[in-house]
């Protein structure tokens, strides 16, 4: 009988509900004081990885975070650090997240001639919105969709492009007509990225849009205003690296309502032109084609075993190259409008090389780009000064020594400051003046070829590099010949990264009428 009594105290004992919450809450305490000892481990790990790399003082919770305000001046202070720390510093975000960050050429060509992948915080955080496309993803994925879409950007391709980005410049600038010669400013950076949409839809997607005369605010645009800067917010703030506690704030929120918004636009796009593909000519045509547009050659890819890509590689493509074909590029036109804008003997030049090459039409072809030289050294130095993408970042998958003799191990994060590069001042001199004449043949030929690198270099460039840039002189070479860009002196644009090169406070111009002749 004591037995079985012993026994029954036993069960109780082990069944009493106090005892259990006892036992959830010490096993909850210890799982969390190992993650923490675990994060502290790895800190102590990169502190001694990164020991040959100094970099400014730390906060020990804040990392560096707290030196940057998002007031328009924390690229500068990226330019202050370069100075005081020549080719590389560290820089901590929060207490355990660690980058080694470069800004000079012969640094960054040993990371750039690798195929290393983007790191996997922040380029972890765009997942959800673009999905693992060719700018997230690595490895054999990432080298089988490079090949498949590279035949998509070959000059057969993009030659009539150019008369689809003509018209969709040309319908930016008939909004124009009601800013002309008012002596007000208007922000020009909402319109720019309408007629970039516009003009990736009809090239790259085979989609005509009326999105530049539609009234309201487009909100495919608005969603990636939100999630550019909810993107940087995360990143900035350690807490938010935790899909947990993201998924459960008011941001996370926010930012899935934003993705569902820019999900539902390119699943639009992507519906319509396989109901398009349905139609037997639209298909014969298509198939007579020697080079496809980009999204026919995702719609129509066969792998070995006559696979198709899935849908889920499809939307990922799509999502990848909505935003980067019309952002990036948005960004570069607008803050080329604006460095000829603060340039007006640069911009004359520029429009009188423009209006003798087009010889009195109003359109421009692909014959006509190759005629403006100088405009295209002003463009170039323009993304030299303002270059789209600020930075991009990538983790090794194994040690790297650079050219001096110092070495990083492997799952080290290495972040590429592009606009720390274009500035700097033991490559360019007087870096931060507006000087096309850096592009003459001659001068560059003195350069390190990473010296410039608005769209990196080696192996993952920028696919589509060379639609930017025709994109790029065609709106700026039809903006010339119409308007004279006047900046606004009391409405200075305050830069800001937030995936691509922002001003918190808009870029706003004054636009007059000029004449035509030669």
């Amino acid at each position: 009988m004591e037995l079985v009594e012993s026994v029954k105290n036993l069960t109780r004992f082990s069944f009493d509900p106090r005892r259990l919450y006892h036992l959830v809450a010490v096993f909850c305490l210890v799982v969390v004081v190992w993650k923490i000892a675990k994060l502290f481990a790895e800190r102590n790990k990169w502190i001694l990885a990164l020991r040959a790399f100094p970099g400014p003082p730390t906060h020990w919770l804040y990392g560096h975070v707290h030196e940057f305000h998002q007031d328009g001046t924390d690229l500068d202070t990226v330019l202050k650090w370069g100075e005081s720390y020549p080719l590389a510093y560290q820089m901590w975000f929060g207490p355990f997240v660690s980058f080694l960050n470069i800004h000079h050429p012969e640094y960054v060509k040993t990371i750039l001639a690798s195929t290393e992948p983007k790191d996997d915080i922040a380029y972890r955080f765009l997942i959800p919105w673009i999905g693992e496309g060719l700018l997230v993803s690595h490895g054999k994925k990432w080298f089988r969709h490079r090949r498949l879409l590279t035949p998509g950007f070959h000059y057969d391709v993009l030659k009539p492009y150019v008369n689809l980005m003509a018209d969709s410049t040309k319908i930016m600038l008939d909004k124009w007509e009601a800013f002309a010669d008012k002596d007000v400013s208007f922000e020009l950076f909402e319109h720019v990225s309408l007629m970039t949409l516009d003009s990736i839809m009809k090239c790259a997607f085979s989609c005509n849009t009326n999105c530049q005369i539609e009234s309201g605010i487009n909100s495919y645009i608005e969603a990636v205003y939100e999630l550019s800067y909810l993107i940087n917010l995360r990143f900035r703030t350690f807490p938010y690296h935790s899909e947990t506690i993201f998924h459960l704030s008011p941001h996370g929120y926010r930012f899935r309502k934003a993705c569902r918004i820019a999900h539902d636009h390119t699943e639009e796009v992507v519906r319509k032109r396989k109901e398009a593909l349905k139609d037997e000519k639209e298909l014969g045509r298509i198939q007579k084609k020697r080079n496809l547009d980009f999204l026919d050659i995702l719609l129509c890819a066969r792998d070995e075993q006559e696979q198709g890509l899935s849908d889920e590689a499809i939307r990922a493509e799509v999502d990848t190259f909505m935003f980067e074909g019309h952002d990036t590029t948005a960004s570069g036109i607008s803050w080329i409008l604006y460095s000829l804008a603060c340039n007006p003997e640069h911009q004359q030049r520029c429009r009188d090389e423009i209006i003798q090459a087009l010889e009195g039409k109003d359109t421009m072809e692909w014959e006509d780009l190759s005629k403006i030289p100088y405009t295209t050294m002003c463009v170039k130095e323009s993304l030299r000064l303002y270059p789209p993408v600020p930075g991009t970042s990538r983790k090794l998958t194994k040690p790297m020594t650079f050219f001096d003799g110092r070495t990083v191990p492997e799952g080290c994060l290495v972040g590429t400051s592009v606009y720390g590069i274009h500035r700097n001042s033991t490559v360019w001199e007087n870096p931060n003046v507006f000087d096309p004449l850096r592009f003459l043949p001659e001068n560059c030929s003195k350069r390190s070829p990473h010296a410039f690198i608005p769209f990196s270099a080696g192996p993952r460039n920028c696919i589509g590099q060379n639609f930017a840039m025709n994109e790029m002189k065609v709106a700026v070479a039809l903006t010339l010949r119409r308007y004279r860009l006047v900046k606004d002196p009391e409405r200075t644009p305050k830069m800001i990264p937030r995936l691509v090169l922002r001003s918190l406070n808009g870029i706003h111009l004054k636009i007059e009428h000029v004449g035509l002749e030669p």
